[in-house]
């Protein structure tokens, strides 16, 4: 079984203090540091505690606003370098990750995990409410708003509240007037993905 960039696997790496049982050692020395009370790092702002100097930096950013990473494709910026990192494969086309059953390959590897369970009918996450079963964590998320009635995402131009973040990005281009989707045959723009798509159909039953 190949499983890209994961960590060599162990058959069993126990932690003395608990017992809990870890797949790498990585994962284990970052887990022994919850057991390190003395190493407790407040933050200066909210009092939230942090165990390791790095965390804690980064933790600062979202006080501060600092983005130190900067992409010079698109000019967005990132706070966090693994976001970053992350970002980038979006322009590099590089997707490092690849399904071992179909061999679809991911930007990501959360999101590989995600779709490998589309193979074995994981579910993982279920909701207390109404039992439903999905096997995506964003799923779940998204499913759970429609019980509380939460809406965490809104409008800076209108206020108007998203139970998603890709639903409030998608409203955005109502106010700037950006057309991101351009159609590779005609250069057409349009601002929704679902615009696109109904344009390029005019292409193919014309046959072009």
């Amino acid at each position: 079984m190949d499983l890209n960039h994961m960590d060599d696997p162990a058959a069993s790496i126990v932690c003395e203090s608990c017992g809990k049982t870890f797949s790498s050692r990585q994962t284990l020395w970052k887990h022994k540091e919850t057991h390190s009370r003395e190493k407790q790092l407040p933050c200066n702002v909210c009092n939230k505690i942090f165990i390791r100097q790095s965390s804690l930096r980064l933790h600062m950013r979202t006080h501060t606003g600092e983005k130190p990473y900067f992409c010079d494709v698109c000019g967005k910026s990132f706070s966090d370098s693994s976001h970053f990192i992350k970002h980038k494969r979006i322009h590099t086309g590089e997707k490092p990750y690849s399904c071992e059953e179909c061999g679809r390959k991911f930007i990501r590897k959360s999101h590989r995990d995600e779709h490998m369970r589309t193979h074995t009918g994981e579910k993982p996450y279920s909701c207390d409410v109404c039992g439903k079963r999905f096997s995506a964590h964003f799923s779940f998320t998204n499913h759970r708003r429609s019980h509380t009635g939460e809406r965490p995402y809104s409008c800076e131009v209108c206020h108007k509240t998203f139970t998603r973040k890709s639903h409030v990005d998608r409203h955005r281009v109502i106010h700037t007037g950006e057309k991101p989707y351009s159609c590779d045959i005609c250069q057409k723009s349009f601002t929704q993905s679902g615009d696109l798509k109904k344009h390029k159909k005019i292409h193919i039953r014309d046959g072009i």
